[in-house]
């Protein structure tokens, strides 16, 4: 379970790949989510209306600091939240699985504590640049990768510090290191 703040995304983003490889379709009841594996089948509960929805994890995101769920246009609108544009959400993972007979099939209950998390404290079109933050920040930190990413046919370089294999772990190094790096999120792979 996590509670914070949910936005949403549409129309721009309408027919482009997420981060599954499938096209994002504004009117199918998906997510973007940093850590929870592609295909978790998640329960949203808007806090302020009491309104809730369940959608399929199928793309990476938010990238805004104190967000924790990115919805669909649709996913949004059952939540009556597209107006305000965010709300305060409580969700929680149902498992991973697919939609199938006109039910869901969970195929596994995913371990969201046990992972690899990172930092990830800057993305780059320019790989010099991230080569460049890297070996300042590999001065500090033992374990820092640069992790190519395709978004609408542009390469960004995102630069990530490996934080623990434990999320609570990965929080309370971040905790840590917010202050340096102020921005930055904790992603899992």
């Amino acid at each position: 379970m996590e509670v914070g703040l949910a936005s949403w995304y549409g129309p721009g983003f309408h027919g482009k790949r997420t981060a599954s490889g499938e096209r994002y379709n504004m009117y199918a009841f998906t997510a973007a989510h940093k850590l929870l594996p592609m295909n978790t089948y998640v329960l949203v509960t808007n806090l302020e209306n009491g309104r809730q929805t369940i959608v399929r994890i199928n793309d990476r995101g938010p990238f805004v600091k104190n967000r924790i769920i990115d919805l669909s246009y649709a996913a949004a609108k059952a939540l009556g939240m597209t107006q305000k544009g965010v709300a305060r959400v409580r969700i929680v993972a149902l498992g991973e699985g697919r939609f199938k007979d006109h039910r869901f099939v969970f195929t596994h209950q995913p371990n969201l504590q046990k992972g690899q998390f990172f930092l990830q404290v800057g993305a780059f079109t320019n790989y010099a640049n991230a080569v460049r933050l890297k070996e300042k920040l590999a001065k500090r930190f033992r374990c820092v990768l640069i992790e190519p990413y395709e978004k609408d046919g542009q390469t960004f370089f995102r630069v990530q510090i490996f934080l623990a294999t434990d999320l609570n772990k990965a929080k309370a190094k971040y905790a840590q290191l917010e202050r340096l790096f102020p921005q930055a999120f904790i992603v899992a792979k």
